[in-house]
């Protein structure tokens, strides 16, 4: 695989260079080798060729799918976007920001990281190995590396290859940036331990063979090796505990290797009777692993010479998986059933959880620095059974978990299971739990998950689709009770034969569904129906052609209404629903078929879209000469918009009633402290309505107040 994926790069990567001037294709050969030494497949080193390639294509996911698969192609891409964003956050950080903007921007970045492995756990690698590579290139040719690069790989991706476990790429990442930020110090370390490296390393040779030989004497298969010196642990011990360079134990290190646990302690007690322990020098991290799952037993003794003497005991196990990391042998090595180091894997799936979970518990430990500005405490991370991670909002519950993952999901959930442990419905969701939800075959939200008080919802996305699902649940029931009061009414006028889209057209619907929503909410009287249902010659006044309305003088058209039809006398006419036409708007009329006029005001779209249509059905309209007092009250609708406050319908209504205004409907909607609330009022003169709004507006809490 790693050689196909060469060549397949290589006519794409030769001449490219990277951001730090190295040789594009020499940094895909150095990220393989990389991977390779920790453990890292065929495959996945045959990936960071891939990933480089991606860059060069302009469709990388369909021509690298079709020669390696949906797979590698998705990873390859993924990887070259998780490096422009890790690029975009440097340059963001190179800015001269504030404190709180800088700990923002990595909060955001590591945001995104964090959902990319998620997805894919090989691009954890493919990143390290890459940023190790463009350490070790600058460290080689002498460049002086750019801040927010040091910066990333100091504060992002050596957390990160810690909680995962990745020791030879965690050192070798915190010795690069020690010896690029501090190159006097990294030097002088370095000389030390080159001075005596005779000295030191025939010391270690005696002691070695010292300790194999004596184990192998106690029945005990043990391997005794040396322990790599790491410049800036050195460094940080000589600084944390003030010790001079002698006095720093990693200087003189063994490691025991030995097959079982059961060894490692029997070590530790031959290691305590031979040489003298020294207090406050012990760890036991098989008993207690470390959080990113890393056993191993640790102690310092001194020897007959007064020499202090760090030992490490660990298993093979344990030895592979510090050297390695869990993520290598999940992803890599397809380890299936075997456990590493404290990660009791029963399956694959089980050994991903685990390293899932130290990711979030990685995003907190970066978090900490951060708490102070509360960049992190509204959301946490949670899993699915598949090890997906879902973000929610801080206090979600399993509930707004299922509608995160799928509304129907949402709808039909009825249980829940964290952690393998059945919980209510309620109950707050921590970091990094795993969640499953039980569901039914059919039904919908209960309505005590809108019940603040009783905690089921906290994501405001999850309230909105229950709440949706409620108005859709609450339409279905209009339309059902409208569509049942038509279809009586068509059964007493012997008119079922009647087609339904028909006689929604006749009345101006653009559906049945929409006449019957009309007729359930009682905004279409069954009479208007009938009315419609009547043939021609039994109405009154019959509707004449559009073209014979302006024959008739204007002076004999007083219908009931108010409203004067040219050339007819006592036509039907009835304001329009899209525009609520009151005295004194300008108005239009539009001949219907077989319920009269419909009355418009003139800059009405509906209106303005009939005229172009329909010109010959346009006929001209004008209020009557009547006195206010006798033209009848036209329905009206006016908007108030204000805060979300106790009494304010009150005081609202409280004004119209003073001022003797009808109203006939009230429609309120809150949202995040703000109120809507539409009025239909009974008008006669809209001038008289201006004013009555303006008293509104000053009604306290009420922001805006107009007619619609």
């Amino acid at each position: 695989m790693r050689a196909r994926a060469r060549t397949f790069a290589e006519p794409l990567l030769t001449g490219e260079s990277s951001h730090a001037g190295e040789s594009l294709l020499a940094h895909a050969d150095a990220v393989a080798d990389i991977l390779a030494s920790i453990g890292g497949s065929e495959s996945v080193q045959g990936a960071a060729y891939l990933a480089y390639a991606a860059g060069q294509l302009s469709r990388p996911e369909e021509v690298i799918g079709s020669a390696f698969g949906a797979s590698f192609a998705h990873l390859a891409v993924a990887a070259a976007k998780l490096e422009r964003v890790q690029q975009a956050s440097r340059i963001g950080r190179e800015r001269e920001l504030s404190d709180t903007e800088q700990a923002r921007e990595r909060t955001e970045s590591v945001r995104r990281m964090l959902l990319a492995f998620s997805r894919d756990l090989r691009v954890v690698l493919l990143r390290l190995a890459s940023r190790l590579q463009t350490l070790r290139y600058c460290a080689a040719t002498g460049q002086a590396l750019p801040a927010g690069l040091l910066q990333e790989a100091d504060e992002v991706l050596a957390p990160l290859a810690n909680r995962l476990g990745i020791w030879q790429i965690k050192w070798q990442l915190e010795d690069l940036v020690f010896r690029a930020n501090e190159p006097d110090a990294y030097r002088r370390i370095a000389r030390l331990l080159d001075e005596k490296r005779g000295e030191r390393e025939a010391a270690l040779e005696r002691r070695r063979t010292e300790i194999e030989i004596a184990l192998r004497g106690r029945g005990i298969e043990a391997r005794v090796t040396g322990r790599p010196k790491h410049i800036s642990s050195i460094a940080r011990k000589m600084r944390g505990k003030n010790l001079s360079f002698d006095h720093v134990f990693d200087v003189r290190a063994l490691r025991v290797t030995v097959p079982a646990v059961a060894d490692c302690y029997a070590v530790l007690d031959w290691v305590h009777q031979a040489y003298q322990p020294v207090p406050g020098e012990f760890d036991d991290y098989i008993a207690k692993p470390k959080v990113n799952g890393y056993q191993s037993i640790h102690t310092v003794v001194r020897d007959g010479q007064n020499l202090a003497w760090e030992v490490q005991i660990r298993t093979q196990a344990m030895h592979e998986y510090a050297e390695q990391g869990a993520a290598a042998h999940w992803a890599y090595k397809e380890a299936g059933t075997k456990g590493y180091a404290g990660v009791s894997a029963a399956s694959q799936y089980d050994t991903k959880i685990a390293l899932v979970r130290q990711l979030l518990a990685w995003e907190r430990d970066l978090s900490s620095t951060a708490s102070t500005h509360g960049l992190f405490d509204d959301h946490i991370y949670v899993l699915t059974p598949e090890a997906a991670v879902v973000e929610l909002p801080a206090g979600a519950t399993a509930v707004d978990f299922a509608y995160a993952v799928h509304t129907e999901l949402g709808h039909r959930c009825r249980g829940a299971t964290v952690d393998g442990a059945m919980v209510p419905l309620n109950t707050p969701l921590q970091n990094g739990q795993t969640v499953s939800v039980t569901v039914v075959k059919e039904g919908g939200p209960s309505r005590d998950w809108l019940n603040a008080d009783l905690g089921y919802l906290a994501s405001p996305r999850a309230k909105a689709k229950v709440r949706a699902w409620f108005n859709a649940q609450q339409l279905r029931n209009t339309i059902a009770h409208g569509r049942e009061l038509v279809e009586k009414l068509l059964q007493r006028k012997g008119r079922t034969a009647l087609a339904l889209d028909q006689l929604a057209d006749d009345l101006g619907f653009a559906n049945p569904d929409a006449l019957f929503e009309t007729v359930g909410k009682d905004e279409l009287s069954l009479h208007s129906i009938e009315h419609a249902l009547e043939p021609p010659a039994a109405r009154e006044p019959a509707a004449e052609p559009a073209e014979l309305l302006q024959r008739k003088p204007p002076d004999t058209m007083r219908p009931h209404s108010g409203v004067l039809v040219v050339g007819i006398d006592s036509l039907l006419t009835q304001p329009a629903r899209c525009c609520r036409p009151a005295p004194p708007d300008e108005i239009g009329g539009y001949v219907t078929r077989g319920r009269g006029v419909t009355v418009h005001r003139s800059n009405c779209p509906t209106f303005k879209e009939l005229r172009a249509r329909e010109p010959e059905r346009i006929v001209a309209v004008d209020w009557g000469n009547a006195g206010a007092d006798q033209m009848p009250a036209y329905p009206v609708d006016v908007l108030v918009q204000g805060a979300d406050r106790a009494g304010l319908l009150r005081d609202v209504l409280d004004v119209f009633a003073r001022e003797k205004m009808n109203i006939s409907g009230v429609q309120t909607q809150t949202l995040k402290g703000s109120s809507r609330t539409t009025l239909t009022v009974g008008v006669r003169d809209t001038q008289r309505l201006m004013q009555i709004l303006a008293q509104v507006g000053k009604v306290p809490g009420v922001a805006r107040a107009t007619r619609r």
